[in-house]
C-alpha cells in the first residue's frame, strides 16, 4: 500500500522517524484496516448457492409466464363474450408485463452477482445500470398493482351493473386504459431523472432501489411515499371491488331458484376467483416491501434509524425477495384457477364431504361447465 511505504520511508523529511515499536503498531493497524475492508468487500461476494437461487427463480418465472400466456392467448382467441374477452385482454397484458419484469431485472441482478456486487463504500453512487435497474423495479412493480386494481374495478362493474358495463367497457377503451397504466408507471419510475428522488445500490450490493436508508432528503421521502401510497391504494381498491363482486355473486346464487339455470354466471365466478387469487398474491408479495420502504425512509430521514440500520437492511432484502415472487406466482393463478380445474376441485370436495341436498347443492357442477365438453357438443 502507498500509505505503508510513506510510513517506512526514513529519507522523507515530511514524516518523523519511527522506532521499531511504533512501526510495528502502524503495520498492525494498517493490516487490521485492510482485513476489515476485505471483509466488507467479501460480504457482498456472490455464493454459488445464491447464483443457483437466482437462476432457478428466473427459470421458474419464465416457464410459468409462458405457460400462462399460452393458456390465456388460446382462451382469448376462442372467447366470444365481450366481458370475458376484456378480462382476458387485461390478464394477458398482466402476464406479459410480469414476464418482461421478471426477465430484465433478473438478468441485471444476475450480472451483478457474477461480477461480485458493489463495494459497500459505493452504495451511494448511482451509475447508469443502477438507474435502469431501480427504474425497472418501480415500473414493473406498479404495473401489476395498477392492472390488478383496474381488473377488479372492471369485474365489479360487470357483476353489479352489467348493462352499464356493456355500454362503457369495450376493447378499445380497455387498450387505452392499459396504455394509461403503463404511462403512469413509467412517469413515476422516471422521476429520479428529474432529480425528484434517487436510486442507489442496496445491501448486499446486488440490486438497486429508491434511496431509503442513507442520506435521505425530502425528495426521497416524497418519492417513497408516492410509490408506496400508489401501491397500497391499488391493493385497497382491489380488495373492496373484489369483496363487492364476491358477495354479489354469492347472494345471487343463494337467491336463485333450484330449477333455474344461468350458465353465463360461471364466467363471472371464474373471473372473480382469479381476481381474488391475484389480489391475495399481490398483497402477500408486495405489502412487505411497500411498508418496509415507508418505515425505513421515515426513520432514516428523522435520524432515528440508529443501531437498527442492519435490521432495516434485512427487512428491505426480505421485502424485495417477496416482491420478485409475485411475477412467479401470478401466472399460476390462471393456470390453476380455471373453470375446468375449479370444477374438478368442486367434484372432489363434494365427494369427500358428501354434501347432498343442502344449500351447497346450489353450486352444482354445471356452475363450472367444461370448455372441452362444449366443444365436443358443438362438433
Amino acid at each position: 500500500m502507498l500509505a505503508l511505504s510513506h510510513y517506512n520511508s526514513s529519507a522523507s523529511p515530511l514524516f518523523p522517524r519511527f522506532t521499531n515499536d511504533s512501526v510495528g503498531k502502524v503495520e498492525s493497524r494498517v493490516a487490521v484496516e485492510g482485513l476489515l475492508q476485505q471483509e466488507n468487500f467479501t460480504s457482498v461476494q456472490p455464493t454459488t448457492s445464491g447464483i443457483i437461487v437466482v437462476v432457478l427463480s428466473m427459470t421458474l418465472g419464465i416457464i410459468s409466464n409462458i405457460v400462462a400466456l399460452f393458456i390465456l392467448a388460446n382462451a382469448y382467441s376462442l372467447q366470444r363474450r365481450r366481458s370475458k374477452a376484456t378480462f382476458l385482454l387485461f390478464a394477458t397484458s398482466l402476464v406479459v408485463t410480469d414476464f418482461i419484469g421478471h426477465v430484465i431485472p433478473g438478468a441485471l441482478v444476475l450480472r451483478l452477482y457474477l461480477h461480485g456486487g458493489v463495494r459497500p463504500e459505493n452504495f451511494n453512487s448511482s451509475d447508469g445500470m443502477c438507474q435502469f435497474l431501480g427504474g425497472s423495479m418501480v415500473f414493473f412493480g406498479l404495473c401489476p398493482l395498477f392492472m390488478g386494481c383496474a381488473m377488479a374495478a372492471e369485474r365489479c362493474l360487470g357483476v353489479t351493473k352489467p348493462l352499464l358495463h356493456s355500454s362503457l367497457v369495450t376493447k378499445t377503451r380497455t387498450k387505452i386504459c392499459l396504455s394509461v397504466i403503463w404511462m403512469a408507471a413509467l412517469c413515476v419510475a422516471m422521476l429520479p431523472c428529474f432529480h425528484l428522488g434517487s436510486y442507489t445500490y442496496q445491501d448486499p450490493g446486488t440490486w438497486c432501489f429508491i434511496n431509503v436508508l442513507t442520506d435521505t432528503k425530502e425528495v426521497d421521502v416524497a418519492f417513497v411515499v408516492l410509490f408506496s401510497g400508489l401501491g397500497l391504494t391499488s391493493l385497497a381498491v382491489a380488495l373492496v371491488c373484489n369483496t363487492i363482486s364476491g358477495l354479489t355473486l354469492v347472494l345471487a346464487r343463494l337467491r336463485r331458484q333450484p330449477g333455474s339455470h344461468h350458465s353465463a354466471k360461471s364466467h363471472d365466478i371464474e373471473m372473480v376467483v382469479q381476481l381474488v387469487g391475484i389480489m391475495v398474491t399481490s398483497c402477500i408479495c408486495w405489502s412487505p416491501l411497500l411498508i418496509f420502504g415507508l418505515m425505513s425512509v421515515i426513520r432514516s430521514y428523522t435520524g432515528s434509524v440508529g443501531d437498527d440500520l442492519s435490521n432495516y437492511k434485512t427487512l428491505m432484502v426480505m421485502g424485495v425477495r417477496l416482491a420478485t415472487w409475485n411475477q412467479i406466482l401470478d401466472p399460476w393463478v390462471y393456470i390453476l384457477l380455471r373453470r375446468t380445474v375449479l370444477r374438478k376441485i368442486y367434484l372432489i370436495a363434494k365427494c369427500q364431504v358428501g354434501l347432498r341436498g343442502n344449500v351447497l347443492g346450489r353450486w352444482e357442477p354445471t356452475s363450472f361447465p367444461s370448455s372441452e365438453k362444449k366443444e365436443v357438443n358443438q362438433v
